[in-house]
């Protein structure tokens, strides 16, 4: 029974450190991933777009605190990234930003097989099958790394630089 007082948190093992093998080869495809998006024409700041999307959809603090500043560093603006989560509700993003943060939001949550079909049809009408391609190959592996830092409670320090 719980008596009002919270229980202490369970000491997690960092599954990246305990599996090497595992995570090395989980970098390695996000690498590949990585150039997949760069020859299909994706720039860097769309990747980190999706990646923040993602990883505000799954509530993984970490890849929240690493993409924000990789996006920042990458030149998006704090504006863009503060509504982000919003992004719908403005008109601060291009079409193809808009296309791709809709069909990775639909690789994020592929049991709405409705919102699947109705953003795979938007992105068709605004990218290219490889560009589709490796939006959804990076939200696939953004959506893997958030569950790795989830499941092993990677922290997040206090940093001051971007």
């Amino acid at each position: 029974m719980s008596s009002g007082t919270t229980e202490p948190a369970v000491q997690r093992i960092f599954i990246d450190k305990q599996s090497p093998k595992a995570y090395d080869a989980l970098v390695q495809t996000s690498e590949a991933v990585r150039a997949v998006a760069a020859d299909a024409g994706l720039d860097r700041t769309l990747v980190e777009l999706i990646n923040l999307r993602v990883s505000q959809i799954n509530g993984c603090a970490f890849c929240l605190h690493m993409h924000t500043r990789a996006a920042l560093r990458g030149g998006d603006t704090p504006q863009r990234l503060g509504v982000l989560a919003a992004w719908r509700d403005t008109e601060l993003f291009t079409p193809a930003e808009r296309a791709a943060l809709d069909l990775a939001e639909a690789v994020t949550s592929p049991a709405d097989a409705t919102a699947q079909e109705s953003a795979y049809a938007a992105a068709l009408e605004t990218l290219t099958e490889d560009q589709i391609s490796a939006v959804i190959w990076v939200a696939i592996t953004i959506n893997a790394f958030n569950r790795v830092s989830i499941m092993s409670k990677h922290p997040v320090r206090n940093s001051s630089r971007p």
